[in-house]
C-alpha cells in the first residue's frame, strides 16, 4: 500500500495578544485528515455551512443532545465564561475575507447539521473532522484549553459522538458510497486507497459493495491472506498493531512527565490511567504510530500472548497544548499533538503477557483524537492471542496507537520514524 501524500493546512495563528506570531500564518499539520495542500478549500467549505444557516429562518436545534449542549452552556457561569473567551478570541473573518464562527450558537447549529452527514470525499480537499473545523481556531488558544478540558463539557461531547456514532453507523450513512467522481467507491478515491478490492472485503457486484454504513466501509476488515504476519512462529519478532507510519520511538521512559511541555515527553502513569502495573514499564521503550483515513482501522495482537487487562479510558476529545513557536512545516496527521493526547484523550489499553519470557508484560494503547475517539475492545482478560489476531478497532476515523515495552524488553526496532508500516509487518526483534 503507498503512502498517502503528505498534506498541510495552512491556518492564521490565534490572536491573542501575548503571541508573537501574532497574524502569522501556521502549518497546522493535519495530514490527510482535513485538507489538502489547497488551505482555502477548508474556510470556503466553512463558509458555505454558514450560508446555508442564514437560510433557515429560526436557529432550530433538531437534536436533544444539542439542546442539552445549550443548557450546560447557558446555565453554569464557568462554561459560559469560557465559550465567550474562546469567540470573542477569534476573528470575523479570515486573511481572505471569509466568515468564521464567532460564537455558540453557531457552533451548536452547524454540529447539529453535522450529526446527520456523513464525511464525503472530494478530491479538492477532505474535511474528515468537521467539528474539529469549526473549533480549529479554539484549539490555538490558552483559553480553548481552558474550557475544552473541562468534565462537564466533555461528557455533553461525548454525548454528541453517540448520536452522530449512531447516525454513521446506520445504512442512511452510506448516500456517500458511491461510484462517482466524488463518491467514495469512485475512481478518484480508490487511488488514495491502491488494490482495495483485492485486500478488503467486499463485493463490488453489490449496492454499496455490500458495505451496510459509513462504519462498515470505515471499519473494513481485510481478505484472508492481504496483510500476512511476519515470521509467525518466531516469538522474538513483534509485529505492527496498525497500518500506520510510525511516529516516535522514545526510550527510558519515566513514571510521571510534565508532559504538556516542549518535547511532550511520555508519562507512563498518566498513559496507562495510573494502572498499579504502571509502574513495571518505568525505562522502558514506547513506540508510536499514527493512522491515516485512507488506512485500514482495525487492531492486531502485535505479540503472542494472554490478555491481562483491559480497559476503555474515557479522556477528553479537544484537548491540545497551545504553542507560541510555530511547528515544523512537515508536521503531520496531528503530529505534533499525538504524544500530548496519549495521557489526555480517550483511549482503550490491552495488556498482554506474552509468552515469550524476554518480552513479558506489554501494553497496546489504541489513542481516540478528536471526533474520531471511539475505541473498541474486541478481546476480554484470559484470552490467548497470536500476533495478528484481532484485537479491537477504531470507529468512524483513524487515529494513533501506542507500544509499551518493559525495561527489561530489549529489542532492535527493524523500521525507521516516517515510515508507513502496514499491519502484521514486523516492526522489532527483541535481542
Amino acid at each position: 500500500m503507498s503512502a498517502t501524500p503528505q498534506n498541510k493546512l495552512t491556518l492564521s495563528h490565534a490572536q491573542y495578544a501575548s503571541s508573537p506570531f501574532h497574524n502569522a500564518p501556521i502549518h497546522m499539520g493535519l495530514g490527510s485528515w482535513m485538507c489538502d495542500d489547497q488551505p482555502d478549500h477548508l474556510n470556503d467549505w466553512l463558509e458555505k455551512w454558514l450560508a446555508d444557516l442564514e437560510k433557515e429562518p429560526e436557529p432550530l436545534l433538531h437534536q436533544s443532545v444539542i439542546e442539552d449542549f445549550r443548557n450546560l452552556i447557558e446555565t453554569d457561569p464557568e462554561v459560559y465564561m469560557g465559550f465567550h473567551r474562546i469567540f470573542d478570541g477569534v476573528p470575523a473573518k479570515d486573511p481572505l475575507g471569509r466568515r468564521q464562527v464567532k460564537d455558540y450558537k453557531t457552533m451548536l447549529r452547524l454540529f447539529n447539521g453535522f450529526l446527520s452527514k456523513a464525511p464525503e470525499f472530494d478530491n479538492r480537499f477532505l474535511v474528515f473532522l468537521p467539528f474539529t473545523a469549526v473549533l480549529q481556531w479554539p484549539l490555538a488558544m490558552a483559553n480553548g484549553l481552558t474550557i475544552l478540558i473541562n468534565r462537564q463539557v466533555n461528557d455533553q461531547f461525548h454525548r454528541l459522538f453517540e448520536v452522530w456514532s449512531q447516525f454513521l453507523a446506520s445504512t442512511e450513512s452510506r448516500y456517500v458510497l458511491t461510484e462517482s467522481e466524488t463518491g467514495w467507491l469512485g475512481p478518484v478515491a480508490m487511488k488514495q486507497m491502491p488494490n482495495f478490492v483485492e485486500t478488503f472485503v467486499c463485493d463490488p457486484k453489490q449496492p454499496y459493495w455490500g458495505f451496510q454504513s459509513w462504519d462498515h466501509f470505515f471499519a473494513r476488515p481485510l481478505r484472508d491472506g492481504a496483510r500476512p504476519v511476519s515470521s509467525p512462529g518466531d516469538s522474538s519478532i513483534i509485529t505492527s498493531a496498525c497500518e500506520s507510519k510510525v511516529l516516535r520511538i522514545a526510550y527510558n521512559v519515566r513514571e510521571r512527565e510534565q508532559f504538556w511541555i516542549k518535547g511532550q515527553p511520555y508519562s507512563l502513569a498518566h498513559m496507562l490511567n495510573n494502572h498499579p502495573e504502571a509502574r513495571s514499564f518505568i525505562g522502558g521503550t514506547v513506540y508510536q504510530a499514527f493512522l491515516s483515513p485512507f488506512y485500514y482501522h482495525r487492531w492486531s495482537s502485535p505479540v503472542d500472548g494472554v490478555v491481562e487487562r483491559v480497559e476503555v479510558v474515557q479522556g477528553t476529545y479537544f484537548a491540545g497544548v497551545p504553542s507560541d513557536q510555530l511547528p515544523d512545516e512537515n508536521a503531520q496527521a496531528l503530529q505534533g499533538q499525538q504524544s500530548f493526547l496519549s495521557q489526555v484523550a480517550t483511549r482503550a489499553l490491552i495488556f498482554i503477557k506474552a509468552n515469550d519470557p524476554k518480552i513479558g508484560l506489554m501494553c497496546f494503547i489504541g489513542i481516540g483524537m478528536v471526533e474520531v475517539s471511539s475505541c473498541e475492545i474486541t478481546v476480554s482478560k484470559g484470552q490467548a492471542v497470536k500476533k495478528g489476531d484481532g484485537i479491537g478497532t477504531f470507529h468512524f476515523g483513524g487515529s494513533t496507537h501506542c507500544l509499551v515495552f518493559g525495561p527489561n524488553t530489549k529489542m532492535n526496532f527493524l523500521v525507521n520514524v516516517n515510515t508507513l508500516v502496514p499491519v502484521h509487518q514486523a516492526i522489532a526483534q527483541v535481542q
